[in-house]
């Protein structure tokens, strides 16, 4: 941590004092991430291959489907791990952050590689509602049930950090759906065994399409408000301006941002008016303190003024 005042003297004869406090927490995603993700990425390669493979020969493309969702989330998988590693990237002159960016863009990247699955299964499960074929339905049974262990297990791996990290949580409720997806292709199998009904084999795959969707949507929007900067959907920026306007000596509070500087850290810059004077850095220590415990913001940058600042673009916080 380091603390400096700076006195700026402007033209206008006024005197600034600023305090500056920048405060570095972390709070990543659990050490053994690595092998969750080198377990479920190998897991999950060797199933698609099997389940693709068996879906062509079953003539199934409700296996095909659950296949391409297998397959999506093995590429998420793949860039939420690279996003990982480069996460702890060191910085640089160039790179100030390092590369924490980076898990943001994979968030993106997994959501389209999402999307692009719904696309296919889409459009080859209408051409087979328009034209329904038989389906060996005791192999599609056999293969799905596989689906649901391997993908439930994966899911396991990754429970324990979903909580910490959106590439995480991504890949939990990914391998989570996997396993309901699975679930659904065998009751399809076993349905169509007894019924005759092979249209229900590309229905079967329209709903996996829609539960693609629903589960993607979230995560897409998440990723794209995180690449513009907003503030994180689990941060209040008003509770968090009025904790700051409660500390002792402020009078107001501008210039707050909060933003996620990757999808484990949080970071925070403010100005706060203190006409009483710099407050010394056992203030600044407490406020960087109180906003890590209260609202999971790791990253704080504090700018103190003894008096209005008239330079400073942002409106006031409304609440102060």
């Amino acid at each position: 941590m380091t603390a400096s005042v700076h006195d700026h003297h402007h033209d206008h004869g006024h005197n600034h004092a600023h305090g500056h406090r920048h405060h570095h927490g972390h709070s990543h995603a659990p050490a053994n991430f690595g092998r969750a993700f080198l377990i479920g990425t190998v897991l999950n390669v060797i199933f698609v291959a099997i389940e693709a493979g068996y879906g062509f020969v079953a003539n199934s493309v409700a296996l095909l489907a659950d296949a391409g969702h297998n397959l999506s989330d093995v590429l998420g998988l793949l860039v939420a791990w690279g996003a990982a590693g480069l996460t702890l990237a060191p910085t640089s002159a160039r790179f100030t952050y390092g590369l924490r960016r980076s898990s943001i863009m994979a968030a993106l990247l997994n959501a389209v590689f999402l999307l692009i699955a719904i696309g296919a299964i889409g459009v080859e499960a209408v051409m087979r509602l328009a034209h329904p074929a038989p389906v060996k339905t005791g192999m599609v049974m056999l293969v799905a049930s596989i689906g649901i262990v391997v993908n439930g297990v994966t899911a396991a791996l990754f429970a324990g950090g979903r909580k910490h990290d959106i590439n995480v949580r991504g890949a939990f409720l990914h391998m989570l759906s996997d396993a309901a997806v699975s679930a659904g292709v065998v009751v399809s199998g076993f349905l169509i065994a007894h019924t005759g009904w092979f249209w229900l084999d590309p229905a079967v795959s329209l709903a996996i399409a829609a539960i693609i969707l629903l589960g993607t949507w979230h995560l897409l929007r998440e990723a794209v408000a995180m690449s513009l900067d907003a503030v994180p959907a689990e941060i209040d920026p008003d509770r968090v301006g009025e904790a700051l306007g409660a500390l002792p000596g402020v009078v107001r509070v501008h210039d707050l941002h909060i933003w996620a500087m990757s999808t484990t850290e949080v970071a925070l810059t403010c100005h706060l008016t203190m006409p009483s004077g710099y407050p010394g850095d056992a203030f600044l220590h407490d406020a960087a303190h109180m906003l890590e415990h209260d609202f999971a913001i790791h990253h704080v940058t504090i700018q103190v003024e003894t008096e209005e600042d008239e330079h400073c673009k942002q409106a006031p916080l409304h609440a102060l």
